[in-house]
């Protein structure tokens, strides 16, 4: 369904060194530069057709986190959430709501974990646990 994101940093230096650890864990290869036709810097990370960015906004103004949004990173497995979480948190990540884990709800079941990345945007570890036959 997407093509692409784009989240904003006031630190593209940081941001690089958080997700450049973060997204390793899900085999994404490091940061593709980019400077903007307005001299402001991003970074995109490329894996399985879709693009995450990281930008200095544009406008000037501070970077800020959606309050609501949320960005979830598939994984391949409960042990693959838990190094996404501990891997964030452990590169000035915050962990966030419950403790990695499962969670059974209407949808069905997955294994999930929240963190904030440096910048405060809300980011999902998340395994769907198959349901059993």
């Amino acid at each position: 369904m997407f093509n692409h994101i784009v989240i904003g940093t006031n630190d593209i230096d940081r941001a690089r060194r958080f997700y450049d650890q973060v997204l390793g864990v899900l085999g994404v290869g490091g940061a593709m530069p980019h400077q903007a036709k307005s001299g402001h810097q991003r970074l995109f990370y490329r894996h399985d057709g879709g693009t995450l960015g990281i930008a200095q906004p544009i406008n000037d103004e501070p970077a800020t986190f959606a309050n609501g949004g949320t960005i979830a990173f598939r994984c391949a497995s409960p042990e693959q959430v838990h190094a996404f979480h501990d891997t964030a948190v452990a590169h000035g990540g915050v962990s966030i709501e419950e403790p990695p884990g499962l969670r059974v709800d209407s949808l069905g079941q997955f294994y999930l974990a929240y963190v904030r990345d440096p910048d405060g945007n809300k980011l999902c570890a998340l395994h769907r646990v198959k349901a059993s036959p």
